[in-house]
């Protein structure tokens, strides 16, 4: 059966960039993947596109047509693509049992109460298709009690509305300590601990924040009362980061447990379900916050010595096929350098 990935998330999350990144990820580790564009506002993909919505309606056209704003457009263009799923049936069918990355639009109605994109969804899992909801949030989120607090409620809402197998995720961790100091260690964040304990700084945020402090408590408190908002965090670029995020989909979508693959997994791929790359948020916490240029520096050396090795491997590997050149009989038959005695007349014609 085939895997899926549903990247929902608002503009500026970074789908995307993981989209691409996480294709040259999964292909690096020996699993096949393609990339299907849900977003019909998304004319210039970075990844090799499988299957583009764009192909079936445009958002450009729609709201032309239809008089209708950006947003409206993406509405419509969603309505259509679910009245003819056989085109995207058929795009699917031809992909095989490929991992799928399904780029979704940013707009955030589509996964909080407009109901186009959750039946969509819910065909392709009758499709047979094992899907996980990765639900991207720009880490800057954090730097503003206000910001965190409205994305856990975007992010409940999300997980309720969609009803799949869902992850949040903290993308651009590696901006983090570019900005101002978090009053709090990473973990809080990502495990949304005490609540409580942000309702200080967002009085101290907002010159009416008194005013409001009631408000705020009730949806500290609504959000608890659930417990179902947690994070994991991401740097694309950064190769740790990429495999501990992959590990944790691979078990919300049961790809752990077998993929499509089978017995013909790679190295790569049954190293990633035996968990050994498995990182600690503290981890995160030392790598991009608390140490990030003492681990960038370390890194910087790690490449410049893998790059040396490389290279001499290179004039090894040059200097052997040199060497194998000569035979011991008949001597080098390499071209000889200077006059060899012959003289070549080119007639005219």
């Amino acid at each position: 059966m085939p895997f899926a990935q549903l990247v929902v998330g608002s503009p500026g999350s970074g789908k995307s960039t993981y989209c691409n990144g996480m294709q040259q990820f999964m292909s690096a580790i020996g699993r096949k993947c393609s990339v299907v564009n849900l977003d019909p506002a998304n004319d210039h993909t970075g990844y090799p596109c499988a299957i583009d919505v764009r192909d079936l309606v445009k958002l450009e056209e729609i709201m032309e047509e239809d008089d209708l704003g950006p947003n409206g457009g993406v509405l419509f263009a969603l309505e259509e693509l679910e009245h003819n799923m056989e085109w995207l049936e058929k795009g699917l069918s031809e992909l095989g049992e490929d991992y799928v990355l399904f780029d979704c639009p940013g707009q955030v109605e589509l996964y909080t109460h407009h109901s186009s994109l959750r039946n969509i969804f819910f065909k392709l899992q009758r499709l047979g298709y094992r899907m996980v909801v990765l639900h991207l949030s720009d880490s800057y989120c954090l730097t503003l009690p206000s910001l965190y607090i409205s994305n856990l409620i975007l992010s409940l809402r999300a997980m309720l509305q969609m009803d799949l197998p869902h992850l949040n995720v903290l993308t651009k961790i590696d901006k983090l300590s570019t900005y101002s100091p978090l009053p709090f260690n990473l973990d809080y964040y990502t495990e949304v601990q005490d609540l409580s304990h942000l309702l200080p700084h967002l009085e101290d945020e907002s010159t009416v924040g008194a005013k409001f402090k009631g408000l705020n408590t009730a949806i500290v408190e609504l959000v608890e009362s659930f417990g179902l908002v947690g994070f994991e965090t991401l740097a694309v670029e950064d190769k740790r980061s990429m495999m501990h995020l992959l590990q944790v989909i691979d078990r919300a979508g049961g790809y752990a447990f077998g993929g499509a693959e089978g017995a013909n997994d790679t190295v790569w791929q049954v190293a990633m379900r035996e968990g050994t790359t498995t990182m600690d948020i503290k981890d995160v916490q030392e790598r991009w916050i608390d140490a990030k240029d003492e681990w960038d520096e370390y890194e910087r050396k790690q490449w410049a010595e893998q790059a040396k090795v490389r290279d001499e491997g290179d004039k090894a590997k040059a200097d052997e096929m040199v060497a194998d050149d000569f035979d011991e009989d008949m001597g080098d038959l390499s071209m000889p350098v200077g006059d060899s005695g012959i003289k070549v007349i080119r007639k005219n014609r």
